[in-house]
């Protein structure tokens, strides 16, 4: 019963999407557990490059069914977008290919509207969200006045109930932050011609794949965002609004303990992020600039789908330790070593200093990192062009004195290393 969890173990971004590709491979199912359409996994395939925002990296591979769980916020004009772009590229979508789960909620333009007003009112205290209506959604999810897919099954009921919605966002659009409000009708409206479409998709997920499981299948749950983006283990509150841990797999997708055979944790050579939060080994200048590209590659260091330019830093052991540790990762997978390729030298972080207190494991998680700076680790870099290994051996020595440092601080395995943007730029080791 073969359930392998693939979550990332920094702020997101780590190249998750190229490995959910390479394991889906073997995989019968890929499922999505969590987020929306605020995260966007990368995948390429020869002159194809596949940006997906909510439906899983792993449907590039024909063989596979993708699955949409109830742990994920679905904006249905995105949804039917993303279908109808992947069925232009070549990729087969339908019924029998996607599912989605009955319990998933909805994003509408109410959602989408006061997220922006929500966050002109922070001023200065901007959390940084991308404004695609996931924190609304949520919102709306856990005080129980959130639409559910399951209500398009039932298009006189939907019709009300959407128009209930926008309503009571109205009020709060209207009252608490003096912005126009949305024509309920027409909200309402657009939403019952996207629930025609998406009505096929909907099925009892939690069904589908328990019983795959128990056939022996192999399923594939794959994340969005990463460890320190977690509502209660990230850097609160500068966090998403799911859970994008290994437990969030379980809840997300509807499943019951004791399926899980691996959890991947996938980690950048260095660390990056978006958006407003602590962030100890960041870099500025040269260097940063260097680490993060300057946008002319679709692998450099800008947003998959809101395009800002991602803040970078050397790689934060301290904070990949506290990762492996919430998710139970049983191996790691090591993104963007080649970008590493012509540095003299490479710095990590071992542990931080507070006080003259020297600390390698957070106490109070990572939510106030303020008054901790980084302890650095220097090692030697490499110069050889890594991009065309395949095998360990092919690896300069200094890159894989690297990867052997990072493992013996970390205390586990790194399994996998991609050394390039294609689907064939991987190390396996064994």
């Amino acid at each position: 019963m073969p359930l392998d969890i693939v979550v990332g173990t920094q702020w997101g971004d780590e190249g998750k999407g190229r490995f959910v590709d390479l394991l889906a491979a073997e995989a019968d199912y890929v499922a999505r557990f969590n987020g929306g359409d605020n995260a966007g996994h990368t995948v390429h395939v020869g002159p194809q490059t596949f940006k997906l925002q909510l439906i899983p990296s792993g449907i590039v591979q024909p063989h596979t069914i993708g699955v949409i769980g109830n742990g994920v916020v679905i904006n249905p004009t995105i949804l039917l977008t993303e279908i109808q772009t992947l069925i232009d590229s070549g990729i087969q979508i339908s019924p029998k290919r996607l599912h989605l789960s009955f319990a998933a909620h909805l994003i509408t333009p109410a959602h989408l509207a006061l997220d922006r007003a929500q966050e002109a009112a922070r001023g200065n205290a901007k959390i940084g969200t991308t404004l695609r209506g996931i924190g609304p959604a949520y919102t709306s999810k856990v005080s129980r006045q959130g639409l559910r897919l399951v209500d398009m099954l039932n298009m006189e009921r939907f019709k009300l109930a959407v128009e209930d919605h926008v309503k009571n966002i109205n009020r709060q659009l209207t009252k608490l932050y003096q912005t126009e409000p949305l024509d309920a009708p027409r909200v309402s409206d657009d939403l019952l011609q996207n629930a025609i479409q998406i009505a096929p998709y909907i099925s009892d997920v939690s069904i589908l794949l328990t019983k795959a499981l128990r056939q022996g299948c192999r399923v594939l749950a794959e994340g969005a965002q990463g460890t320190l983006l977690d509502l209660d283990h990230g850097t609160y509150p500068f966090v998403t609004s799911s859970t994008p841990t290994a437990a969030g797999a379980l809840i997300g997708l509807g499943l019951g303990l004791g399926y899980e055979e691996r959890v991947i944790g996938v980690t950048k050579a260095f660390q990056t992020r978006v958006g407003s939060g602590p962030f100890p080994t960041e870099l500025e200048g040269d260097l940063a600039q260097r680490l993060r590209g300057t946008g002319e590659h679709p692998w450099d260091e800008f947003g998959t789908i809101t395009g800002r330019p991602r803040r970078v830093g050397w790689l934060d052991l301290v904070l990949l330790r506290y990762a492996i540790r919430i998710n139970g990762v049983t191996e790691l997978a090591l993104t963007k070593l080649d970008i590493l390729s012509g540095f003299e030298k490479i710095l990590i972080c071992t542990g931080y200093r507070n006080n003259e207190h020297e600390i390698t494991n957070l106490p109070y998680g990572p939510s106030d990192l303020s008054g901790f700076e980084p302890i650095y680790e220097e090692l030697p870099g490499w110069q050889e062009d890594i991009r065309t290994a395949r095998h360990w051996e092919n690896l300069p020595p200094n890159a894989r004195a690297y990867i052997l440092r990072i493992e013996e601080l970390i205390g586990i395995q790194v399994r996998l290393v991609s050394v390039g943007p294609e689907r064939e730029q991987v190390v396996e080791i064994i």
